[in-house]
């Protein structure tokens, strides 16, 4: 099962595609493809982070999500806290 995520993603859509996630957890592999996302916020970036390693697939991740989320995970297992 892939779900193809498009445009802007922004925190209050969080709660809505967990409970997509959660619909089909009885799927054998569930994917998110997200060649068409075009901005991201911060929580959304830990989710996607959290999700993938929980085990879900993430396709055509834009280069700039993959690192942010390199980033943010290495902030969360090394305590670091960014002063913006």
């Amino acid at each position: 099962m892939v779900f193809v995520l498009s445009g802007r993603i922004e925190a209050e859509a969080l709660e809505e595609l967990q409970r997509l996630l959660d619909s089909e957890q009885g799927a054998n592999r569930v994917a998110l493809n997200l060649r068409d996302i075009q901005l991201v916020s911060k929580e959304v970036v830990r989710f996607l982070a959290r999700c993938e390693q929980e085990g879900l697939l993430l396709k055509h991740c834009p280069a700039y999500i993959v690192e942010w989320m390199r980033r943010e995970r290495h902030d969360l297992t090394t305590g670091e806290v960014k002063r913006h």
